[in-house]
């Protein structure tokens, strides 16, 4: 099993949307992947989203999105890190794990102060992965992971 993970182009929405329709799935919104690939496409010739997808032996199985935010008290760049979601049949190999690790590494590239996420109250396999790599509860929905002081 050999793990890559990319930052996406426009070219590769066709690619993330099947895993970005099955996680608006998740979420009990209707399937349409057609609509998948143009919301992405736009986020991504936009500049409005960064998407990274991560591919095993050369298929890919997630993907995570953020979004550019900026802080007035800390007078900095942010990141809420929206979408994070691998494939059912291929989870628990530490894929999400390295998504967050790019999404991390990505940010304080960047310069970012924190990222930020939103879960839901009930989804405690993903806290217990934000909470494992020192992302902090701030409510019963949000977690942040400081970058920079």
């Amino acid at each position: 099993m050999e793990l890559k993970i990319k930052k996406a182009t426009i070219d590769d929405a066709g690619l993330i949307a099947p895993l970005f329709d099955a996680y608006r799935v998740f979420y009990q919104q209707p399937t349409n992947v057609d609509a998948a690939i143009v919301f992405l496409q736009e986020r991504l010739s936009n500049n409005e989203s960064v998407i990274f997808i991560a591919f095993i032996d050369g298929k890919a199985v997630g993907f995570t999105q953020m979004y550019p935010i900026f802080s007035s008290v800390s007078m900095g760049r942010a990141y809420m890190l929206n979408d994070l979601y691998v494939a059912e049949e291929i989870r628990k190999q530490g894929i999400a794990q390295a998504l967050l690790n790019k999404a991390k590494a990505y940010g304080q590239k960047n310069n970012a102060k924190w990222l930020l996420l939103e879960t839901e109250a009930d989804n405690y396999t993903a806290q217990a992965l934000y909470e494992k790599n020192g992302w902090l509860k701030q409510t019963d929905f949000f977690y942040q992971l400081a970058l920079t002081t």
